[in-house]
């Protein structure tokens, strides 16, 4: 009976170890559910929508794309001119205000709306007064929402330059304009352009400079936001979503230079007929040797080769195939006679080869190839010739290229084989301030609900996909679980004993009760006997083992209601970050 108690006590101590793996991965399970209903408290929970309320920012200029834009935007209906061939294009495509109909964040939020895919498109509104940024920084922000993506084509802005002849309704790509900025994507090209017009101060003409190495756009169908920030000590920056993505001097950073190099070229220099520009020539003083010789092979017979014992001479490489027979359909007299096709002898596949036996090749230590003189050093060479400086006669230098034209109207002349781009919140000004006012009112609450949406959408992985050990579950797979566990703790063990201890510490305690078992098992049939029936020690280690077991699940069940409340307080966060960020939009603008 001793036995039969010891044994029941070792598999109760086993039972109680299950438990806490069994717990332990509750507890996991717990964690995870709990970091998951974390990030998907903003996507699963219904999150209300705030609603749109104009902002009382003020700037030279500022669009939000209210009821009353059509009093300042104006379509064009002018031609396009297209300087690589004869063709003109008109502009057939069609804007609109609406909301989004993809991500919507704010209900009411209207945007200025490209409608026709594959199509040229123009619009532009003027401004109250020219805008005029001499010693004052410009500040240029605007929201770019690709619903339907964006593999071809434009979504930058342009901001044209005043003139009395500025007719909305001819706004055309010929318009002569400041400043160009704005996303651009087609096939491998993606940038974000920053082109400003530069007037040269000696000729009085314009000339686009480029930015080097522009950023890259983002190509999301949630809202992303552009900012650019041009400052009186003519350096820039450009910001994407809030994030300073480039930024440096507009004297260094652009293409062509804002100022042309002091010294030029001689146009009239010519290179003297003399001049020596080979640094090494042949040396016309070296003969070929004696001994050359120029029509040695450069292979000869291998004298030294001998035939292989096996080789079999008088056997052909090629056989007829015995196993070939006549064709029943075949006519001698129509076909002639049949011949069976040529298969490879397989008693040449036996031996070193078949056939004729000829030495092998090998290479001719006398070959030198045809002879050239060494080359040398040229006692006449001058150096590379270049053409003496002078002067450049259209130097000049503009210290403060950031003083750009007046501006007097904004336009958007783009092509693009994608509908439905969205444009709003447009702030020129040059308060950047402001500008970071209205990215908080704006696209800082849109933005959050557009992400969580984005990715409820999304399909989720799916569960065929193959788990790590340590992504498996006790109660998935019992077996599986034991299996590959154990197999992951062998695999370690060969490594560092240690470290799989650690890694995989269900296997060693598991290993470890086995020992104990096996122990107790061996003890308990030594000693036999009735009497320990009634020990104490016995009933009082089986208590411990048992305690142990239920704290266990306690702990477990704990950890889980930790998870679940977890969860909760994090999507009240979310939903109380929008309604702050609602109610502080809604106040500003009061």
């Amino acid at each position: 009976m001793r036995f039969n108690e010891v044994l029941a006590s070792a598999l109760y101590t086993s039972t109680a170890l299950l438990g806490s793996v069994r717990a332990a991965d509750d507890i996991d399970d717990g964690a995870e559910a709990s970091s998951t209903s974390l990030s998907e408290s903003s996507t699963s929970l219904p999150v209300e929508k705030p609603t749109f309320t104009p902002s009382n920012i003020k700037a030279p200029f500022f669009e939000q794309f209210t009821d009353d834009w059509d009093s300042r935007w104006k379509v064009s209906h002018a031609k396009k001119q297209d300087s690589k061939t004869d063709e003109d294009w008109a502009y057939v495509g069609t804007w609109a205000v609406e909301e989004p109909y993809v991500l919507k964040a704010i209900e009411g939020d209207k945007g200025l709306v490209v409608k026709n895919p594959a199509a040229h498109h123009a619009i532009s509104a003027k401004f109250d007064k020219k805008i005029d940024n001499k010693g004052k920084t410009l500040v240029v922000q605007y929201e770019v929402k690709l619903q339907n993506g964006l593999e071809c084509g434009g979504a930058y802005m342009k901001l044209l330059r005043d003139n009395k002849e500025l007719h909305a309704e001819e706004f055309s790509n010929a318009s002569p304009y400041v400043i160009m900025f704005g996303p651009d994507k087609c096939g491998a090209t993606n940038k974000v352009h920053f082109i400003f017009q530069h007037k040269n101060p000696k000729t009085g003409e314009y000339e686009e400079k480029h930015l080097k190495s522009p950023p890259m756009a983002r190509i999301v169908k949630t809202t992303s936001l552009y900012t650019l920030i041009v400052n009186p000590d003519q350096t820039y920056e450009i910001r994407i979503d809030g994030e300073k993505m480039k930024n440096g001097s507009l004297l260094e950073d652009f293409t062509p230079s804002v100022n042309p190099e002091k010294e030029i070229d001689d146009p009239n220099d010519k290179k003297p007929e003399d001049w020596v520009d080979e640094a090494r020539i042949a040396d016309p003083e070296a003969t070929k040797p004696e001994d050359w010789d120029e029509d040695a092979p450069y292979e000869i017979l291998d004298e030294e080769a001998t035939k292989p014992d096996d080789w079999l001479e008088d056997e052909p490489t090629m056989i007829p195939d015995p196993e070939a027979e006549k064709p029943e359909d075949w006519d001698d007299e129509e076909d002639g006679d049949w011949i069976p096709p040529s298969v490879p002898n397989p008693k040449c596949e036996e031996a070193s080869g078949c056939g004729k036996w000829e030495p092998s090749m090998k290479k001719n230590p006398a070959y030198k190839g045809k002879w050239s003189a060494p080359y040398i050093d040229n006692p006449a060479y001058k150096g590379v010739w270049q053409p003496k400086k002078i002067s450049n006669p259209d130097y000049y230098e503009d210290k403060n290229p950031a003083n750009f034209e007046p501006m007097g109207a904004i336009g958007f002349e783009i092509w693009t084989m994608q509908n439905d781009i969205l444009f709003d919140n447009i702030y020129i000004g040059h308060s950047i301030a402001d500008a970071d006012k209205l990215k908080t009112e704006t696209y800082d609450i849109k933005h959050p609900i557009e992400t969580a949406e984005d990715e409820s959408s999304k399909p989720k992985p799916s569960d065929d996909i193959p788990k790590s050990p340590m992504d498996l579950k006790f109660m998935d797979d019992p077996v599986l679980y034991v299996r590959e566990k154990v197999q992951l703790f062998m695999e370690i063990a060969k490594r560092n004993p240690v470290e799989a201890v650690k890694f995989v510490p269900e296997v060693a305690g598991g290993i470890g009760v086995l020992a104990v078992t096996l122990l107790a098992v061996i003890l308990g049939g030594v000693m036999g006997g009735s009497k320990a029936k009634d020990s104490p020690e016995v009933q009082k280690a089986a208590d411990k083992v048992k305690k142990a077991a239920v704290d266990a699940k306690d702990q477990a069940v704990d950890t889980m209601n930790q998870a679940v409340d977890a969860a909760a307080s994090g999507a009240d966060k979310v939903q109380s970050e929008v309604n702050k960020r609602t109610t502080r939009s809604s106040g500003s603008a009061e």
